[in-house]
């Protein structure tokens, strides 16, 4: 039997939740180019993949934070996630902005948290942790206790690892970029040169300069 993490990113990759152009890079909001792109949103339209990622969470989260009692999602790419893995635990659901929404009442956290409630966040994606961090300071500046966050794909920065640890906030991932790699390999979806790029891209991704760029909204 698969583990959870080879089997989810053969399905990320399937259904190009997870893209790579070694040839062709990327440009992500942030500014980096980058041989790889991530839209876990896609998972949404593909019923099996949705749900393995429902259950897995809710199971990592009985297993891990057993005390939750609010489940938030981080926006805007967990909101639905969130808000299925909140709905299989039978839990409150909120889900937070990294900045304040530009009307009405500028709300960072749409939902209830009351002060002192176990809370999980659940993020789509973690790169460079900041919308995570910001969303963790935002539960704990309303009252509320993170007991940790589970996250559908870790791209295994480093800087984001030590943000987290600094802010000692434990982090559990479904899949990640080394198992992307290798069952991308093992599934001829890159030649051994193309692996070399994108882990070398990964050793230094902000200062990675290919040429040929295709620019993503």
């Amino acid at each position: 039997m698969k583990k959870l993490d080879t089997l989810l990113a053969e399905k990320l990759l399937q259904i190009n939740a997870i893209k790579l152009q070694p040839d062709s890079p990327f440009t992500w909001a942030t500014g980096w180019n980058s041989p790889i792109y991530t839209d876990l949103r896609m998972t949404l339209s593909y019923p099996d993949v949705r749900n393995l990622i429902k259950v897995e969470m809710a199971r990592l989260i009985m297993e891990n934070f057993g005390d939750t009692e609010v489940v938030a999602g981080i926006a805007t790419g967990a909101i639905a996630h969130g808000a299925m893995v909140a709905d299989s635990l039978a839990m409150p659901f909120v889900y937070v902005r990294s900045t304040p929404k530009d009307h009405g009442l500028e709300n960072l956290i749409e939902g209830d948290i009351k002060p002192g409630q176990k809370v999980v966040l659940i993020e789509d994606q973690l790169s460079t942790g900041n919308n995570c961090m910001k969303c963790y300071n935002t539960v704990c500046e309303a009252g509320g206790i993170v007991l940790g966050a589970v996250v559908i794909f870790d791209y295994q920065f480093s800087l984001a690892a030590k943000a987290l640890r600094r802010a000692k906030l434990p982090v559990i991932t479904l899949t990640n970029f080394q198992t992307m790699i290798d069952v991308a390999m093992d599934n001829d979806r890159l030649t051994q040169a193309d692996a070399d790029t994108l882990l070398q891209w990964h050793g230094d991704p902000e200062n990675w300069t290919p040429a040929g760029l295709d620019a993503i909204d």
